[in-house]
């Protein structure tokens, strides 16, 4: 006989159970909008490690992990006469319908060009089309609202990935660098601005300056197109996989002296580089 392969409204069906009163679990009953948050992150952060790790086959879990999250939400909403799932669904794809007027050129799913090529489209014009339309939007909810263009990045999104974003939608309405050259400069500034506040033993000026520095050196990813969470993702990776092969030989001799840490890490490096 055949495994039974639960669907989306048995997942729903186990949420509801789960939250009841007095037939569900303790802990489930006790969550709440805050209290599921941090859960959320840290699924949402298990999911790209594992596919950094290309450990493919962890992929089902860390996915159905994080999709409980959102089930999770659109049960408290539900439980408080707010919205349900269903809502979820249809607003995410009348969204991503309306944002893709080349593949849906009459702005609804059965729209599709079927049969019919579509223009071939690069990357970045398909970038820019989804850019003007997320603009348009922000321009639409301005107007109703006098909003900031910088009222919908989220607060709680990685310090890293917020303040790209926030020079990525100041950029947007002028306030930027012409090139890259500008930006540099800028770290150079900033980076001075450290040493000097160092200078100054003034511990607060420090942590305000190196705040900047990280600012604007995520603005100089943007520049090129570098995603600044990954790039300092790959950073990590690569500083904890040569620490990795210097610590045998960091462990072996109790001497602390910086030229020979500095000659183990060349070492490491080096050993690092040939292996590929």
């Amino acid at each position: 006989m055949a495994e039974q392969r639960y669907t989306l409204d048995d997942l729903l069906t186990l949420m509801r159970v789960l939250r009841d009163e007095q037939y569900g679990c303790p802990w489930d009953v006790e969550q709440s909008w805050d209290t599921i948050v941090p859960h959320t992150l840290e699924e949402a952060y298990e999911v790209a490690d594992a596919i950094e790790r290309r450990a493919y086959d962890e992929l089902p879990k860390e996915l159905g992990d994080l999709l409980f999250q959102v089930v999770y939400y659109a049960r408290f909403a539900e439980e408080e006469g707010r919205f349900d799932l269903y809502d979820v669904i249809h607003i995410l794809t009348a969204k991503m319908v309306a944002r893709h007027p080349h593949v849906f050129p009459d702005g609804y799913l059965a729209s599709r060009r079927e049969g019919v090529p579509a223009r071939r489209l690069t990357q970045a014009d398909v970038s820019r089309m989804w850019e003007a339309r997320k603009r348009d939007e922000r321009d639409e909810r301005a107007e109703q609202t006098r909003a900031s263009q910088l009222d919908d990045i989220p607060v709680g999104l990685p310090a890293l990935s917020r303040s790209q974003k926030l020079s990525k939608r100041a950029s947007q309405v002028g306030f930027d660098w012409p090139d890259h050259r500008g930006v540099i400069e800028k770290v150079h500034e900033e980076l001075a601005e450290v040493e000097e506040a160092i200078a100054q033993s003034d511990p607060a000026a420090i942590k305000d300056e190196l705040g900047d520095l990280l600012f604007i050196t995520a603005s100089l990813c943007r520049h090129f197109g570098i995603d600044a969470e990954d790039a300092l993702r790959q950073g990590n990776r690569k500083f904890e996989r040569r620490f990795r092969a210097m610590e045998p030989a960091l462990n072996a001799e109790g001497d602390r002296d910086p030229e020979r840490l500095d000659r183990i890490w060349a070492d490491a490096k080096a050993r690092i580089y040939a292996e590929g």
